[in-house]
Order: C-alpha cells, then structure tokens, then sequence
C-alpha cells in the first residue's frame, strides 16, 4: 500500500480562498496524498512532490479548475484528457481543466499521477530547449543609455532575461511596450524576475 504525502497546512488556506472550485480541488488534493506526493505550496499554488521535485500541481481559475503534470509530455493520456496550456511555449507541462460541476473521476486521476511518478522515477524528463533571446528595441535602447540598466538585466539568468525581453516585446503598440519597461525598470534594476513575488 503507497503510503500516504506530506500535507501542508499551506493548502487548506488555498482551498478556503477557492469556495466556488472547493469540491474538486479538494478531490484532487485526496488523491495526490492517497498515492504518497507531499504537498507543498509553488508560486502560490498547491504543488505535488516525489522525492523534492514538483511532479504535479492544480488551481482554481476564473473559467475552470485544472491540474497540470510537469512532465506531462511522458504520459500516454489514453483518455485524451491533457492539453498544451501554452502551445509553443510549453514543452513538457500539460494541462487537464474541469468546468464547474465536473465530476472528477478519482481512479483515473490515480492512474494519470502513479504514471507521473512512474516516469520520475524512470528519470523522464525533457530539459526545456533554449531560444535565442530577442530583446525589443525599446529594451535595447533604454540599456544603451542606461548602463547600470545594461548591467542590472545582463547579471540575470536566462530565464528572468526572456520573461523581460517576451513581456515588453510582447505588446502590440510602442506606448504600451515603452509603459511595461517603464513599470520594468525599477525591478530590473534590483536584479530580482518579474514574477518574484509570486515565487
């Protein structure tokens, strides 16, 4: 018999702020301990580990509820219940939504994480593909005049680098580029990413 996760205290909280997608998370939540993932809770949200590594992790959003395995890619999904949350972006995560209601159906969520853990275990695991980063002209401009700028973003990683460089340039009008790198700055500058204060 698997024996069962770590809870944390962390997640009833989470669950008390999501009344309306309560019944299902909390579905999610009994089965993801039942087959011995610790909870643990990752950029806000509840998140399933196997020996340290988040396998597994769900929310309640606006629309619907949804779990998503990390390494998803590796599952077989015989059901056909996974997506590509950000098809072109994401490589290994995939996605399963349930609409409000929805009956989650508890042995094939078991089956869906045992696989998970499975393949962890196994050491599947795709190690994301870098892209050559593309820094926006007004990101580019502002470093030219801007030295300390120019060092603060080149000391980031890669990673914090791209999130900057895809959220100013992502912006279809200059205005609103120019607004992002404005409100930018001044974390660009304390060297910290742009999501920091959701990790």
């Amino acid at each position: 018999m698997t024996e069962t996760g770590k809870t944390d205290a962390r997640v009833d909280e989470y669950l008390a702020k999501h009344p309306r997608w309560r019944g299902q998370l909390v579905v999610f939540r009994e089965v993801l301990l039942a087959v011995g993932l610790d909870e643990d809770i990752k950029w806000s949200i509840p998140a399933y580990l196997c020996d340290g590594t988040n396998l597994i992790g769900f929310a309640g959003f606006k629309q619907h509820c949804a779990l998503w395995f990390h390494q998803g890619v590796f599952l077989q999904d015989a059901a056909g219940k996974l997506t590509n949350a950000q098809s072109g972006k994401t490589q290994a995560m995939r996605q399963w939504k349930f609409a409000e209601d929805e009956e989650v159906p508890r042995g094939m969520l078991r089956g869906y994480a045992l696989e998970a853990i499975g393949n962890h275990k196994a050491g599947k695991k795709l190690k994301p593909v870098a892209r050559e980063l593309k820094v926006p002209a007004e990101l580019e401009y502002a470093m030219r005049q801007d030295a300390a700028l120019r060092e603060a973003f080149n000391s980031l990683t890669p990673g914090r680098q791209k999130e900057y460089a895809e959220h100013i340039g992502g912006a279809k009008q200059e205005k609103t580029r120019l607004s992002r790198l404005d409100k930018a700055r001044p974390q660009i500058l304390a060297k910290v990413g742009l999501n920091e204060k959701y990790r």
